[in-house]
């Protein structure tokens, strides 16, 4: 007999109701038959918990989930129940889930439909993926692509660990399984030398940079405000979620403040819900005139002014969508990538293919740590600590390379 399909749980945080106004909790249909109501309660109550950012929220509901989906459909057991043994057999599980726990694409759990919420039968806990050189090669993903990333294997730990000090903490649960496994290092590799930061090269950069200006200049009723945006990622090192409006924040002019010795600072909510104030160059603040003389505004942000930092091109308000930007990016990758190959760069083209938009930000910060303090960049960058700045201070491959090629091994 076919094991049944395997369906979300958990609906995304605007259509999750308050589960701490609840008093009757019922699972939902499609989940009935395994009867784990104080499972499902309290993972509602400890997702939920994290409503403040739709990021953190998307990641603890996702690891919850999947242990839930596991622990009733495969296991047999409530949540409750799991020993150590049986968290460890689950992280080997995700390690290597079975083809129709895996998607192809990613999707949302649920859709509208006449007015309700519908489970969307596409959506699958896991999802494949293949790299963007490959994808820009007409290549699909298969199931058999899919790889769990160290990254995602410590994720399981991490919000895990939280679930069930949740659950301890609401006498719900009088054990944490997942301390209870002493040999984490057999899922997890580690590395004698930290990851190297990923950015795109200086010669790229430049070429970015003019190609996107070229755009602006072509079409500045659609690249203008591409040209904006660029600039604040490197200028600023800001990420592609500290540009467009979520529950957090919306991003607005009026977040460009001018001190009281006429120094200029942008003020942003990023990572963690975490203030900083960002350092604005010169540079940054002649890009900034430039796209507020587009949009026919004055040359600097008044006090206090709401008209968003990065606007719709169609319809009024701001972007909310960091999958828009990411798109529009990628444009300019693209089209730097053809004007290279034009130039006969085609080992420098073909590394930034595989680039990212987050590299742009690595990008400008490696720079930077190189001729300024690493206080000043940290606090620019919202690093939470020095280490973290410290990762970008990197010797030189070549000379590094040079120092090391006349050692001798013989004549010691």
């Amino acid at each position: 007999m076919d094991n049944p399909p395997v369906k979300p749980i958990f609906d995304n945080i605007d259509y999750l109701e308050n589960p701490f106004h609840h008093h009757d909790f019922s699972l939902p249909v499609y989940f009935r038959q395994y009867g784990f109501l104080t499972d499902y309660e309290f993972a509602w109550k400890f997702i939920y918990s994290y409503n403040g950012s739709s990021a953190t929220y998307n990641v603890y509901r996702r690891e919850v989930e999947r242990l839930i989906q596991w622990s009733w459909m495969i296991s047999g057991k409530s949540v409750l129940e799991l020993k150590r043994e049986d968290i460890e057999d689950y992280v080997n599980f995700c390690i290597s889930p079975p083809d129709d726990w895996i998607g192809i694409k990613n999707v949302a759990r649920f859709k509208n439909k006449n007015g309700t919420r519908e489970i969307n039968p596409d959506w699958r806990p896991f999802v494949a993926s293949i790299s963007k050189v490959e994808a820009g090669k007409g290549k699909k993903p298969k199931t058999s692509d899919f790889t769990m990333s160290q990254a995602s294997i410590r994720s399981i730990f991490s919000v895990l660990s939280s679930f069930y000090n949740f659950l301890i903490q609401e006498n719900i649960s009088e054990v944490n399984p997942v301390l209870l496994i002493r040999q984490k290092s057999k899922f997890l590799v580690k590395k004698q030398q930290k990851a190297p930061v990923r950015r795109i090269s200086n010669l790229q950069w430049d070429y970015v940079v003019e190609t996107v200006e070229k755009m602006a200049d072509e079409e500045p009723e659609t690249h203008e405000r591409t040209l904006f945006i660029l600039k604040c990622l490197l200028g600023m090192y800001l990420r592609i979620s500290e540009l467009v409006a979520d529950e957090r924040s919306i991003p607005v002019m009026g977040d460009f403040r001018r001190d009281n010795d006429k120094n200029w600072w942008f003020h942003v909510i990023g990572k963690g819900n975490k203030s900083r104030s960002v350092t604005v160059s010169d540079e940054m603040l002649d890009a900034l005139k430039r796209y507020r003389g587009y949009l026919d505004l004055s040359p600097l942000p008044l006090a206090g002014e709401r008209t968003p930092l990065v606007t719709k091109l169609l319809g009024k308000g701001p972007v909310t969508s960091t999958r828009q930007i990411r798109t529009l990016l990628q444009l300019c990758y693209d089209k730097t990538y053809q004007k290279m190959m034009e130039d006969g760069l085609s080992d420098d083209a073909e590394e930034l293919r595989v680039a990212t938009v987050h590299w742009l930000r690595h990008t400008a910060i490696s720079e930077d740590v190189k001729i300024r303090p690493r206080e000043h960049v940290r606090d620019d960058a919202g690093h939470g600590s020095m280490e973290t700045t410290d990762r970008y201070i990197e010797s030189d491959a070549r000379e590094r390379h040079a120092t090391g090629r006349k050692k001798k091994l013989s004549e010691l």
